[in-house]
């Protein structure tokens, strides 16, 4: 359950969002400050402002950003959106109803596109349209890092890096990318196993045993964010081997392993 949400559940905006975690008592885009955290509001009352959120047949949530009158800027809450992976938020996702906020899950930027929509006084404007996809469809698309590699040629580390931190920055996230979000974050994950070399990136063991394609198995930590998966700085993404994943998640010392593996992350892209 991601910040503690389940998936379905109906949540109050006060009491289970601002309380714990703060941010903007009105609007639909919330961006606690403190927190690793971006929120979108959705509900079928944005359509008197000129928002017309909708979930496409591909699975893809398409997301109005703010501003009620004259041309959506990418400014304020929808520069925290597009940037939410880079910045190494998570983007949570409600839906507002009668009895309070359902939580529809966590999402990720995939990409955004501009439409012609009335504004709330029904001025024809540029509505900026956000493309989010779920993350478990991100991660359940996920394959291993021999896959990501599709050229015939040896790619060297260095050029995995550079594909990798091209991957995090949002800006290839705009409709004229080549590249898919899943493209994206499995660019990050061969990355970060490479650079392993084999080697649990914390505890420093080798991995406790190969994939059925020769590959060390090792996992992918998000050491600035609550939850795994999807695009992300590999500077701030570690290779770690099972026990020292789980213990950085659901450890007593949890803080404290985030806190060294960030730590080494710093160390070991200096050399890179």
């Amino acid at each position: 359950m991601p910040w503690g949400f389940e998936e379905g559940r109906i949540y109050n905006r006060r009491k289970d969002i601002h309380a714990p975690y703060g941010g903007q008592q009105q609007g639909g885009i919330i961006t606690p400050i403190g927190h690793s955290l971006v929120v979108c509001i959705t509900g079928d009352e944005g359509e008197q402002h000129g928002y017309s959120d909708r979930m496409r047949s591909d699975g893809v949530f398409e997301y109005f950003g703010e501003g009620q009158v004259g041309d959506m800027q990418m400014l304020r809450g929808n520069k925290h959106i597009r940037d939410h992976a880079e910045n190494g938020k998570d983007l949570l996702l409600f839906r507002k109803t009668k009895e309070g906020l359902r939580f529809l899950g966590q999402y990720v930027y995939e990409a955004d596109h501009t439409e012609r929509s009335p504004d709330r006084e029904g001025a024809i404007r540029d509505a900026i349209v956000f493309e989010l996809r779920h993350i478990d469809a991100i991660n359940a698309h996920e394959v291993e890092p021999a896959q990501v590699l599709t050229d015939a040629a040896p790619v060297s580390l260095e050029e995995l890096r550079e594909r990798a931190l091209a991957a995090a920055s949002a800006t290839p996230g705009h409709k004229k990318q080549t590249s898919t979000v899943f493209e994206r974050s499995a660019a990050v994950r061969a990355y970060v196993l490479a650079r392993s070399r084999g080697r649990c990136e914390d505890c420093g063991d080798l991995a406790p045993f190969e994939t059925p394609s020769g590959q060390p198995f090792l996992e992918a930590h998000h050491v600035r964010r609550l939850t795994d998966g999807g695009p992300d700085d590999p500077r701030f993404v570690i290779a770690t081997c099972p026990n020292c994943h789980r213990r950085a998640h659901f450890g007593k010392d949890a803080g404290d392993c985030n806190a060294r593996m960030l730590g080494f992350l710093k160390l070991i892209e200096c050399m890179q």
